[in-house]
């Protein structure tokens, strides 16, 4: 038989009266919002939020196949997989950019940003010198024959100042995910990883004109000592096959 003292009865009393006094005061609890905020102002209200985290799980998904694809025509085309454990944007990084979008033009949604986006899923290849060119027409080759479509092809390596090397952009065949493909020089992509955090800094829309401008020098001072590959500024992107051959499996 357990005896209940009055002592406790006063205590669990004490205790319901003031559970009940606090409800009655304060209401029900609410859910934190779970929108984002990140540097410089920056947020997502909760429902865009939970778009691009959709965004990403698609492209989490996707990645699998694609890096089938990427590592393969790396191998054969004789380029190094730069970063691979980087090859998803992080959740944070990809706010970041939607962000950025939305604030910089208001009349557009999250949707239309999130389908122009391209490196949620990204990856570099990094060619020598003397086999870049090559390298890089094998590579795309290889990756539009077995069915992902290409669709940018940014070549900057024709510039007088500013950002070299080449940006491409790849719709894949199963999944539809958009990514992106970097192609490198050693050289080059030393450039890019030492101006990286004045990039980041330059593209803050709280960065002042006077401070943009000054990253931009700085960033091109880098980049003009980068050498230029024989026949890199005249790379173009190859013609999209109409039937996929199938992807070889690695060794």
């Amino acid at each position: 038989m357990t005896v209940t003292t009055t002592s406790s009865l006063s205590k669990g009393l004490l205790a319901a009266t003031l559970t009940t006094a606090l409800t009655l005061t304060t209401g029900p609890a609410v859910a934190a919002d779970d929108g984002w905020k990140g540097a410089g102002g920056l947020t997502l209200n909760s429902t865009d939020n939970a778009k691009v985290d959709a965004y990403l799980n698609h492209a989490r998904q996707a990645e699998q196949s694609i890096s089938t694809d990427v590592r393969t025509a790396a191998l054969v085309s004789g380029a190094v997989l730069v970063g691979f454990d980087h090859r998803l944007k992080s959740a944070d990084s990809l706010k970041r950019k939607v962000a950025t979008s939305l604030k910089d033009d208001p009349g557009q949604n999250v949707d239309t940003v999130l389908a122009r986006l391209t490196d949620a899923v990204r990856y570099t290849l990094q060619l020598p010198d003397t086999t870049y060119t090559t390298g890089v027409t094998r590579a795309s080759t290889l990756l539009t024959a077995w069915g992902n479509h290409s669709t940018k092809w940014s070549n900057t390596w024709g510039r007088t100042s500013g950002y070299k090397g080449l940006n491409t952009g790849w719709r894949a065949p199963r999944s539809g995910q958009l990514f992106e493909i970097q192609f490198h020089t050693p050289e080059s992509k030393h450039a890019q990883e030492v101006t990286h955090l004045l990039y980041e800094e330059q593209r803050l829309p709280s960065t002042p004109p006077a401070r943009k401008k000054e990253l931009q020098t700085q960033q091109d001072a880098v980049f003009n000592a980068v050498p230029v590959p024989e026949g890199a500024d005249r790379l173009t992107p190859p013609a999209n096959p109409t039937t996929p051959m199938p992807v070889p499996a690695l060794p």
